[in-house]
């Protein structure tokens, strides 16, 4: 089973962001806001780069069995809990818009919960792959960079 651990970064919030996805316990793609996004990449949001790394991770792993840990609680109860739901009301709840519907509609196309568990874990509370992902999603920031890039591509 492949393993993942995923951060996102935005500063301020909203502002530039980067995300991290380490892979088997290594730093594996680093991002941003893709060059296709609705969203301008100097404007993005921690919750933006949050599920982008999921889902980078989710891309990644291409429907073999995968654990993506996150310190996202958010973003493991949107696919966990919420996004069934709205995908049945035509992606739509009763108190009012859906925030970051693009993205929600892409992690949910591609959760399978047969073979992804999400895991969550408390951010900067000393967890080493955790620390390691937020540290390369600021370094992705700083970078400024766009679509995701292989690490040893650096």
């Amino acid at each position: 089973m492949i393993t993942y651990y995923t951060d996102g970064s935005a500063s301020p919030n909203p502002g530039p962001g980067g995300f991290a996805v380490i892979r088997d316990g290594r730093p594996y793609l680093i991002g941003g806001e893709s060059n296709d996004s609705l969203v301008n990449r100097d404007q993005t949001t921690n919750i933006r780069m949050e599920a982008t790394a999921i889902l980078t991770a989710m891309h990644d792993a291409n429907g073999q069995p995968c654990q993506i840990t996150t310190d996202s609680e958010f973003w493991i109860n949107v696919l966990t809990k919420w996004a069934p739901s709205w995908a049945k009301n035509g992606w739509r709840k009763k108190s009012g818009e859906i925030k970051n519907l693009d993205l929600v509609k892409q992690l949910y196309d591609l959760y399978d919960p047969t073979t992804i568990k999400l895991v969550w874990t408390r951010g900067h509370a000393g967890t080493e792959l955790n620390e390691l992902a937020d540290q390369w999603a600021n370094r992705a920031r700083e970078m400024k960079l766009t679509n995701p890039i292989l690490v040893d591509q650096l």
